[in-house]
């Protein structure tokens, strides 16, 4: 697994993906974050191309936070189009469907897509951060804030 250098948060949520890019700030680790607010511009941003065609390569983040309901393109539209990417292109990115749904189908549905890694609800904690990136990135030790 490469090193963990970038985290793209999918959310239509502004409160959401502040408080997200706060909690990931708050590791010390230095991780750059991005944030689309839907589905397409996920995929978009992903691919260089619509407003960020103007990428000189594709950006890899190492980490998605994806949630399922949003604006343009949910999380499944997106789950879609992001299946038919190179398998190099997704190699080494971990997905978590992260959603504030508590309906048992979307969960089944998540498990059913191989790219998702884990599916979780919102709001993201510290604790479920530090477990993916234990998980994920052992190399990583957490700097005191």
């Amino acid at each position: 697994m490469k090193k963990l250098e970038s985290i793209l948060l999918i959310d239509d949520d502004s409160v959401t993906n502040f408080y997200n890019k706060l909690l990931i700030e708050r590791l010390g680790l230095g991780i750059e974050v991005s944030i689309c607010l839907n589905g397409e511009d996920g995929i978009n941003f992903l691919t260089s191309t619509g407003k960020y065609a103007d990428q000189n390569e594709y950006p890899s983040p190492n980490l998605i936070f994806l949630d399922i309901n949003m604006p343009v393109a949910d999380g499944w539209e997106f789950m879609e189009q992001y299946r038919l990417l190179p398998e190099e292109q997704k190699a080494e990115v971990v997905v978590i469907m992260l959603t504030s749904s508590l309906n048992p189908d979307d969960r089944k549905k998540a498990e059913g897509y191989k790219d998702v890694s884990r599916f979780a609800s919102k709001p993201l904690s510290m604790e479920l951060l530090e477990e993916l990136i234990g998980e994920y990135w052992p190399e990583f030790k957490k700097k005191p804030v």
